[in-house]
């Protein structure tokens, strides 16, 4: 039986109504559930474990809040606040009012895209987007899918998205793909979902 995704105990659609007042975002249908609660021990251990690649994971801190270690310790929406990189993407995130849906997410995963992803988007449709609530949300659940993936899940896989839609992986060793756009940055814990940063906006079929 399809269940779609569950955010902080509520099926997408519910929370797609709530944060659009419309249905207008597909559920997806034949993904697990998101688990509300999380076993924080399992979330460290497996932080500790991670090993983050590509170019841009260079310019992350070494220490603090924005290092590694300190995303680690922090939900998805908080951790990305303190990377300078990707403050484009927490404006959107804040503007979609997303923020609570994401940090109480457990067990997903945010194909982030940096400030220079967003630059791409000529400016006089990236303002039309930031203005529109409901087209806002459905790009920005279309970066987000089901389960901490780990590189080998992305070797070549298609995924649902909590927009619905489905977007392809493809990649192996250190250089990734999802659509169109290169994992700069990717197997970035936070404490309740793995993070890729992108450099390239993933876009939804509308």
């Amino acid at each position: 039986m399809n269940r779609g995704f569950v955010v902080a105990g509520l099926p997408v659609l519910a929370v797609a109504v709530l944060l659009t007042g419309s249905g207008a975002l597909a559920a997806a249908g034949d993904a697990d559930s998101i688990a509300p609660a999380a076993n924080l021990a399992g979330v460290a251990s497996s932080a500790a474990a991670r090993s983050p690649f590509g170019p841009a994971c260079s310019s992350v801190p070494a220490r603090g809040k924005g290092s590694f270690t300190g995303m680690a310790d922090d939900p998805v929406a908080t951790a990305a606040s303190h990377n300078p990189a990707l403050s484009t993407l927490v404006k959107a995130v804040k503007k979609a009012g997303l923020v609570d849906t994401l940090n109480g997410a457990d067990g997903i995963t945010v194909f982030a895209p940096t400030n220079q992803a967003f630059a791409k988007i000529p400016k006089k449709s990236l303002k039309k987007v930031m203005a529109n609530k409901k087209m806002l949300t459905s790009i920005l659940t279309y970066h987000v899918v089901q389960g901490r993936k780990t590189p080998a899940d992305l070797r070549s896989a298609r995924l649902t998205t909590l927009q619905g839609g489905k977007v392809r992986a493809s990649g192996s060793g250190t250089t990734y793909k999802i659509n169109n756009a290169r994992v700069v940055c990717g197997d970035v814990a936070t404490r309740n979902a793995s993070v890729y940063i992108i450099d390239t906006v993933l876009m939804p079929k509308m």
